[in-house]
């Protein structure tokens, strides 16, 4: 990986939410010639397949080994770097991770592409809405009384069921990188 990409990639773990969202989003509409969405309650729209479409990602980081105490705070927030729990795709076996895929709202959309940014490379996976209701772990509740909006957890114990029936495709940081650079 170049200097160029490594940077890129950090600058992506380093986003938080909303802008870490976007990139997601920039990169399935690029990839997948999708449009601009029809209202605010989805991502994007297929307009070549009439469908809404929602997009949903997470960063792979590895577990933190102890919780936060006053004796360890110092070398907690020092362990907590990119180098340190940016998890390989390859390490997945090795290493205990829990990515939640959350804010699903089935009704509002059609299809769901979502997917995993591990250290080298990016997994994306796709799911019909009424297929949500297979993942394993699926909960059509998040929070008290929020019906209707759901979550799963991508972990070790799930990342198989994924692999086998939703993957689509990796992307490499590269890749991703020039997609970007030939908008």
């Amino acid at each position: 990986m170049t200097n160029e990409i490594k940077e890129f990639r950090d600058g992506i773990f380093a986003l938080r939410t909303r802008r870490f969202g976007t990139v997601a989003e920039l990169m399935i509409e690029a990839l997948y010639r999708l449009n601009e969405s029809q209202n605010q309650f989805h991502d994007r729209y297929d307009s070549v397949n009439d469908r809404r479409v929602e997009i949903k990602f997470s960063t792979v980081m590895k577990e933190n080994d102890a919780r936060i105490t006053a004796t360890n705070v110092i070398e907690q927030c020092k362990k907590a770097n990119l180098g340190n729990r940016a998890m390989k795709s390859n390490e997945i076996e090795f290493f205990a991770f829990d990515c939640n895929i959350q804010q699903i709202k089935r009704i509002e959309f059609d299809v769901l592409f979502y997917g995993l940014f591990f250290a080298d490379k990016i997994a994306i996976f796709k799911a019909k809405s009424e297929e949500i209701l297979d993942i394993p772990g699926y909960s059509d509740f998040q929070h008290k009384g929020n019906q209707g909006e759901g979550q799963f957890h991508i972990n070790q114990r799930t990342i198989d069921y994924h692999m086998k029936n939703r993957f689509i495709q990796w992307l490499t940081y590269e890749d991703l990188y020039n997609l970007f650079s030939n908008l």
